[in-house]
């Protein structure tokens, strides 16, 4: 695989061919992944429920994040590394600044932030400093606790359509990529249709233009209740590293997410 970056997933995008996805929080994840490979590896602040054993991404800490990324950027091979700025990071603009500058420090090579409309500010301020940025709307695990818990986002026409929105004016501010988590697949379509950039979706319905999943989910080691949109690669492969090949050639040949893992 050819070192992946921004314009390969453009390119991605442009000929109508996906991407997969993966989250890795360490040397040894990583370098399989990649070379099973995951176009983009993503070090997310899920790490604080999967791997701090928390019951939500909220206490996962920059200096925590920065650890994870240093650790998978050493091993990333050709995948692309994107890096979650934890919570409260997006406060202001100035911390953003801040905190994604430590990220690529780091070894992140896109910064995944959290929000809506109102991060165009701090986007904007972001990629003109070079630090490329994807934007993570739909369910946002950070505002779980004001949104109730864990629920799909855009099923009435209203909040659908506040969405697109937000995807175009985070895009317009300057945000690479934009990832949905959690809305129906129409959404899921529509965005994908209306934005030039490129569209990641977990629980987002199969058209967007890359795909992705936590690690643990991918191996079937999911606690508690499975969401929908999870699919157990390893239940039908040898062993790890043949989980994350099936898992990524499933996508690259729109196999997954088929219809039973959308909304």
């Amino acid at each position: 695989m050819k070192t992946v970056t921004l314009s390969t997933l453009q390119a991605y995008k442009r000929a109508g061919e996906t991407f997969s996805c993966l989250t890795a929080y360490d040397a040894t994840f990583a370098r399989t992944a990649a070379e099973a490979g995951i176009e983009v590896l993503l070090v997310g602040d899920s790490l604080g429920m999967v791997l701090q054993g928390h019951d939500s991404t909220l206490p996962v800490t920059l200096d925590d994040i920065c650890y994870h990324t240093r650790c998978v950027a050493r091993a990333k091979g050709a995948s692309l590394l994107m890096v979650d700025l934890p919570f409260m990071s997006n406060a202001t603009t100035e911390r953003m600044l801040n905190d994604a500058g430590e990220l690529m420090r780091a070894g992140a090579e896109l910064v995944k932030v959290e929000g809506e409309a109102w991060m165009a500010e701090g986007i904007r301020e972001l990629t003109r400093r070079g630090v490329p940025v994807c934007a993570h709307l739909g369910l946002t695990p950070q505002t779980v606790h004001q949104l109730g818990g864990y629920k799909v986002q855009g099923r009435d026409a209203e909040r659908a359509a506040q969405i697109l929105e937000d995807a175009r004016t985070l895009a317009d501010a300057g945000a690479s990529v934009i990832l949905l988590e959690c809305v129906p697949a129409s959404l899921g379509r529509a965005v994908t249709e209306a934005l030039d950039v490129p569209v990641i979706g977990i629980g987002a319905g199969p058209d967007t233009d890359g795909q992705i999943l936590v690690m643990h989910d991918v191996l079937g080691v999911t606690h508690g209740r499975t969401p929908r949109f999870v699919k157990n690669f390893l239940a039908e492969a040898n062993d790890i590293p043949d989980a994350f090949r099936r898992y990524h050639e499933a996508v690259k040949a729109r196999r997954f997410p088929a219809k039973e893992h959308s909304f």
